[in-house]
C-alpha cells in the first residue's frame, strides 16, 4: 500500500521534527521543505522564495502543513518586524501558486499560526469565536497585526478544493531540547531560583502536551468539518503564577523569586525578546475539536508535567 505523504515546509524546527517522530511510525511519508539540509532523508531544499525542482514532492501528498516563519522570540525593532512578516507570507503566496498548478495537489493545508491572536482577558476562556484585538496592557498590536495578516495571506492563497486549516496553536510542552521548547526554559528557570510569578502571576498561559499537539493533528485529518481556524489548546489554561508553582514543586524547589514588571522589561532587552511573550494573558480553548469528539490526554498541567517529569528531573 501506498504511504500517504505529509509534507512539512518550513520543518526542521521543534514542531516539525515532532510531527515527522508522531506520523511516520504509523505508516506515513514525511517530507520537510527546508532552507538547510542537515542530512536528513526526509529533508528536500527550497528557498522559500521561488519554484523550483521541490515543487514535485507536492504532487499527490495528502497533508501540506505550513510551519514557515522566524520565530517571535526577538525584539520587535523595524528590521526583525519586517523579516517576521516577509518570512510567513512570502512561502505561504508561494505555496498557494504551486498548488494551483499541480494535477494532484494535497487534499488539506494546514497553516501554523498563534492563540496570542485572542485579546487578552482574565475573563472567560476564548473559544474559536472570541475577540480578535491588541491591548495596551499586553502590547501585543504588532502581533495582532502579524497574525492576522499570516492568516489572510493564508486564506486568500489556497486553491479551490483543498481544505484550509489554521492551526491557532497554545505553546506546546515537550521533551525535546530545541530552543523553541518552552519547557525547557521554565525548566531552568526554575532551577536557577528564578521559578516565582512573572509580574503579577494573574495572566493566564494556554498550553498543550505535544502528544495532544500531534494527536489533534491526527484527529483533523480525518474530519473534514474542521477547517478554518481551530484552536490547538488544553482546556485547561491556568495562571501564571499556579503554572510556577506546579514547576516549583516537581522539580523540588519551594522557592523561587518573582519577576516584578521592571525586572521583565529589563530581562526581555537583554535577551533580545520581548515582554508580550509572558505578560499577556492567553486563556484560550478549543471549541471545534471539543464539538467534535476530541478528547484531549492531558487536559490539566500538572499531569502533563507528570507526563514529562523523565526530562524535568535530574
Amino acid at each position: 500500500m501506498k504511504k500517504k505523504k505529509m509534507i512539512l515546509a518550513g520543518g526542521n524546527g521543534y514542531i516539525g521534527h515532532l510531527l515527522a517522530d508522531y506520523f511516520e511510525p504509523k505508516g506515513w511519508e514525511c517530507v520537510v521543505l527546508t532552507r538547510q539540509l542537515t542530512g536528513s532523508p526526509r529533508e528536500v531544499l527550497w528557498d522559500g522564495k521561488s519554484e523550483g525542482d521541490w515543487i514535485q514532492v507536492l504532487e499527490g501528498g495528502e497533508v501540506l502543513i505550513n510551519l514557515c516563519g522566524k520565530s517571535v522570540n526577538c525584539r520587535y525593532h523595524q528590521r526583525n518586524r519586517k523579516e517576521l512578516i516577509n518570512s510567513r507570507l512570502q512561502p505561504t503566496r508561494l505555496l498557494g501558486k504551486v498548488l494551483g498548478d499541480l494535477q494532484n495537489p494535497p487534499k488539506i493545508w494546514m497553516n501554523a499560526s498563534t492563540a496570542t491572536l485572542y485579546k487578552h482577558t482574565y475573563g472567560d476562556a476564548w473559544d474559536e469565536s472570541g475577540e480578535i484585538a491588541s491591548h495596551p496592557d499586553a502590547k501585543d498590536a504588532f502581533s495582532i497585526d502579524l497574525a492576522q495578516a499570516w492568516e489572510n495571506g493564508f486564506l486568500g492563497s489556497v486553491p479551490g478544493g483543498i481544505r484550509p486549516v489554521l492551526l491557532r496553536s497554545a505553546m506546546v510542552l515537550g521533551r525535546g531540547r530545541d530552543a523553541n521548547n518552552v519547557l525547557g526554559v521554565l525548566r531552568r528557570l526554575v532551577r536557577w531560583g528564578l521559578g516565582g510569578k512573572m509580574g503579577h502571576g494573574r495572566q493566564f498561559v494556554s498550553w498543550i502536551h505535544e502528544q495532544d499537539f500531534c494527536r489533534a493533528v491526527e484527529w483533523i485529518l480525518v474530519h473534514p468539518e474542521l477547517q478554518g481556524p481551530v484552536n490547538v489548546a488544553a482546556p485547561n489554561p491556568l495562571p501564571n503564577r499556579d503554572m510556577m508553582k506546579i514547576l516549583r514543586n516537581r522539580l523540588n524547589r519551594p522557592l523561587g523569586l518573582p519577576a516584578a514588571a521592571w525586572m521583565l522589561e529589563l530581562g526581555a532587552f537583554f535577551l533580545r525578546t520581548e515582554t508580550e511573550l509572558i505578560i499577556k494573558s492567553r486563556r484560550v480553548i478549543s471549541g471545534k475539536l471539543a464539538r467534535s469528539g476530541f478528547c484531549f490526554e492531558f487536559s490539566c498541567f500538572e499531569d502533563a508535567v507528570m507526563d514529562l517529569n523523565e526530562e524535568i528531573k535530574g
